[in-house]
């Protein structure tokens, strides 16, 4: 049972692909279902130490290992954690999808972030504004984005939110790879 943030990261090298929070639709194992911290709240309020902690992990693993981890959403929407190679040879190709082929809400989102990469928040009233889509709305084209694999975030320690930018600004030669010849 994991306790520390080393453990979290062996377990997610050791399992290839765990997602975050886990789901009993989801067959990959997951750092909350396999985490021996406390889940009560502290009287004083706040995250339990089983929240704190894996919500931690699930950002700062990739941020310390990026050559090693990459974060993402798996098909069926869950966040994860998966191995680099593991991601660059099974993932990767399996769970690609190009962006044409996706809904136009989440076409015209990736273009925002093509053109402007931003934080979830000014994305989200960019998309309200000039979209005319519902806060649900936006955050399935989001999900669809990040499971199709062309937007993906930034590992940047500096940042404390969620900020967007697209897959081939952050691993071209993955992108590169996987391209069919022209």
């Amino acid at each position: 049972m994991l306790k520390t943030f080393d453990q979290a990261y062996q377990f997610v090298l050791a399992h290839k692909v765990c997602t975050v929070f886990g789901s009993q639709c989801s067959s990959y194992p997951s750092l909350w279902d396999n985490t021996d911290l406390p889940e009560a709240k502290p009287k004083e309020g706040g995250w339990s130490p089983k929240v704190k902690a894996v919500w931690d992990w699930k950002t700062r693993i990739p941020q310390t290992y990026p050559e090693s981890v990459f974060y993402g959403k798996v098909p069926g929407g869950d966040a994860a954690l998966i191995e680099m190679q593991y991601f660059r040879e099974v993932h990767y190709p399996a769970a690609f999808q190009p962006v044409c082929e996706l809904d136009s809400l989440a076409q015209e989102i990736y273009q925002f972030i093509r053109l402007e990469p931003d934080y979830t928040g000014p994305l989200r009233k960019r998309a309200l504004e000039r979209l005319a889509c519902t806060k649900s709305q936006f955050d399935t084209a989001m999900k669809k984005l990040q499971v199709s694999l062309n937007i993906v975030r930034s590992n940047d320690p500096k940042l404390k939110n969620d900020f967007w930018l697209p897959m081939h600004e952050v691993h071209l030669d993955i992108v590169q790879q996987h391209q069919p010849p022209s």
